[in-house]
C-alpha cells in the first residue's frame, strides 16, 4: 500500500508518501518521489501511529442506563458510590461481556493500547485480563487494593496480577497509604498512579510526594500547580468529557504553556464511549469555548506520541521505515494534518493496513 498525503507523528506534521507492507512502514519520502509499484494499492490521506487511551475505568461498561445526576463523589466514591454498588450487583460474566464490547469499540477505532484503573482488587484485575484476551488492544492494568490500612498480602497480590497501582485522589488516601503503595510499586518495578485535583484543588505537595509516575485530571490545578508538576516531569492524563459532566475542565492551554507531558483518556465507561477521537474533538471544542485555545498539534501528541514515551517505547510514535509503529491511515485531506486528525477522525475514515495488504 502507498499512502500519499502527510505524516503526523512524534516529529510533527509533514507532507509525505508512505509505503506500508504487512502492517509496517517500509519506506517514506516526498509525494512523487516514492512512486507507486505495479498492482500496489494507493490511498490519499494521513498516516499516524495508532492512538493510546491513557485512562479508563472499563469495568463501568457494565452500566446500561443513564447514571444518576449528582456530584461525582456520589457516583464514583468507594465503597458506596453508584459505580461500586453497580459492580457489586453484576455477575463476573456480565462484566466480562461489557468490557469485551468496549474493547471491540476501541479496536475498531484503531486504539492499540489502554491504561485502565481497575477496581475490585486482584479479582477485578484478573477479570479484566480475561476480558482483554484476544482483543488486539494491549491492556495495562493499574489495580487498587481494597483494604485500608493497606494489607501487605493483598497489596502483593494486586501487584502480582497488574502492571501497577492506581489510587484515588490524595485527599481520599492517607499519606501513609500513598507511601506504602509507592514503595511497593518501586520494589516491584511497576507504575504508581494517582487521581489529583479532580473535584477540588489539592496542594501539589500532597500528590507529588511520593512522586507518582502518572497523575489523572488536574481539573482544579492552578498555573503554579501545573508548573510544579512540569518541573517534576510527571505525566498527566486529562479526561475533558467526563470532567465537563460535572462542570469543570482542565486548563489544557496552561498545560501546553507549562510543558506538561499530557496524555488523553476517556475515563468512566458509564459516562462515555471509550473513543479517543471523540475525546480529542471535545477537548479542542472545549478550549475554544472557554476562550483558551490549545494547539491541535499539542492535542494530537496527547493521543499519538506522549503515551509511547510514558510506556518507554518512543519509537512506537515514529512513522519511519523500520520503526515498530503500528500505522493507521486516515482518509482525510493532508493540508493541515493536526487539525484534521483532532477534529475530523471517525472509525469510518480509518484504514488498518495490516488488514488490507
Amino acid at each position: 500500500m502507498l499512502v500519499e498525503g502527510a505524516i503526523l507523528d512524534r516529529d510533527g506534521p509533514r507532507r509525505a508518501a508512505v509505503r506500508i507492507r504487512q502492517g509496517r512502514v517500509v519506506e517514506t519520502g516526498l509525494p512523487g518521489v516514492v512512486r507507486r509499484r505495479g498492482g500496489e494499492r494507493r490511498l490519499r490521506g494521513i498516516v499516524i501511529p495508532a492512538p493510546v487511551n491513557a485512562h479508563t475505568h472499563l469495568g463501568d461498561s457494565v452500566s446500561t442506563r443513564e447514571p444518576p445526576i449528582g456530584p461525582v463523589e456520589s457516583l464514583v466514591a468507594s465503597p458506596n458510590g453508584y459505580k461500586f454498588r453497580l459492580l457489586a450487583d453484576r455477575s463476573r460474566a456480565e462484566k466480562v461481556r461489557a468490557i469485551r464490547h468496549a474493547m471491540r469499540r476501541m479496536r475498531r477505532e484503531g486504539t492499540i493500547a489502554v491504561i485502565d484503573f481497575r477496581e475490585e482488587g486482584a479479582p477485578g484485575e484478573k477479570l479484566l485480563r480475561d476480558a482483554a484476551r484476544g482483543s488486539g488492544v494491549r491492556t495495562l492494568i493499574l489495580g487498587r487494593p481494597l483494604l485500608r490500612p493497606i494489607d501487605p498480602t493483598e497489596l502483593s497480590s494486586v501487584l502480582s496480577v497488574g502492571d501497577g497501582i492506581g489510587l484515588s485522589s490524595a485527599r481520599d488516601e492517607s499519606p501513609e497509604t500513598r507511601r506504602v503503595v509507592a514503595r511497593a510499586c518501586r520494589r516491584a518495578g511497576k507504575w504508581f498512579a494517582l487521581h489529583a485535583s479532580e473535584a477540588v484543588r489539592e496542594l501539589p505537595d500532597s500528590y507529588l510526594d511520593p512522586r507518582p509516575d502518572l497523575l489523572v485530571h488536574l481539573a482544579k490545578a492552578t498555573p503554579d500547580d501545573l508548573r510544579a508538576v512540569a518541573a517534576r516531569k510527571v505525566s498527566v492524563v486529562v479526561c475533558p468529557r467526563s470532567n465537563a459532566l460535572f462542570g469543570r475542565q482542565p486548563d489544557l492551554a496552561g498545560m501546553e504553556r507549562a510543558g506538561i507531558r499530557m496524555m488523553l483518556g476517556t475515563d468512566n465507561a458509564m459516562f462515555h464511549a471509550p473513543s479517543v477521537w471523540r475525546e480529542l474533538e471535545f477537548a479542542y471544542v472545549a478550549t475554544r469555548l472557554r476562550g483558551r485555545p490549545v494547539s491541535t498539534e499539542f492535542l494530537a501528541r496527547s493521543a499519538l506520541v506522549e503515551p509511547y514515551r510514558w510506556l518507554g517505547t518512543p519509537d512506537g510514535a515514529s512513522i519511519s521505515a523500520g520503526s515498530p509503529a503500528v500505522p493507521l491511515v486516515l482518509r482525510l485531506p493532508a493540508d493541515d494534518p493536526a487539525y484534521q486528525v483532532v477534529t475530523r477522525t471517525t472509525e469510518h475514515l480509518i484504514v488498518r493496513p495490516g488488514r488490507v495488504d
